[in-house]
């Protein structure tokens, strides 16, 4: 029986910041611990967003790919989708929704929400995969495409961290969205308007998992990163 309470996590947005970019979990191994969830490829290969157990891939040409079960990431959350009705929104904006969530859940605690509807002018991204020596999160995210609709259907799957959990996760929400014909996707930048069902899934645990194995992780010294600030610096 999946434990639906259960937030996974494998590696830390704060790991990324330096340029630790290897690929340290398969995709088999996530879904293990999942069939919901966003991430990203070795070398910020573009934005991961899985529903219903298919992993989909929004690659640097906005391509939506399904990826294969030997396909690597650095950072990505999954969880066992069990989502409740919350709420229906009617064309707020990407600032809007993230208040008026807020006011209907707890800002101490991890959890999910899931909305299926309409969006217009959205903007999202995705970034282009590097090689070995890696560059840094800013630097790297550097080469990315931005993509916009200025009307389309589809899921936006997010994630909400309290902000005593920044640099583990993003705190506050972390936004990742697939057209219902996956012609479009990506890291959501902004949108002007979502129209839809909002249901939410709240977590009681965070089970995060470090890549141990990767010796270029386990040997760096982060004490001289400004790990928060070229987080939010590459996720805004």
């Amino acid at each position: 029986m999946s434990k639906t309470n259960i937030l996974y996590q494998h590696g830390t947005l704060a790991l990324l910041v330096p340029g630790l970019l290897d690929g340290t979990i398969t995709m088999k191994e996530l879904l293990e611990h999942g069939d919901t969830g966003i991430g990203t490829g070795e070398g910020l290969d573009g934005e991961l967003i899985i529903l219903d157990g298919t992993p989909y891939q929004v690659d640097s040409t906005g391509k939506v790919n399904i990826v294969s079960d030997d396909f690597t990431l650095p950072f990505a959350n999954s969880h066992f989708g069990n989502y409740q009705q919350l709420t229906e929104v009617k064309d707020l904006s990407q600032s809007d929704l993230n208040k008026k969530l807020l006011t209907m859940t707890s800002s101490n605690t991890f959890f999910s929400t899931q909305i299926h509807g309409t969006f217009t002018n959205i903007k999202t991204r995705a970034v282009k995969k590097s090689q070995k020596p890696y560059a840094t999160l800013s630097k790297t995210a550097e080469d990315q495409s931005v993509f916009q609709r200025d009307s389309i259907t589809g899921t936006l799957l997010s994630y909400y961290s309290p902000m005593i959990f920044d640099g583990a996760g993003v705190g506050g929400f972390h936004h990742h969205f697939l057209s219902d014909d996956h012609t479009f996707g990506g890291h959501v930048l902004s949108f002007d308007g979502a129209t839809g069902d909002v249901k939410l899934q709240q977590f009681d645990t965070l089970e995060q998992h470090l890549p141990t194995q990767n010796t270029d992780y386990m040997k760096f010294d982060f004490s001289d990163w400004d790990i928060l600030g070229d987080i939010h610096k590459a996720e805004s």
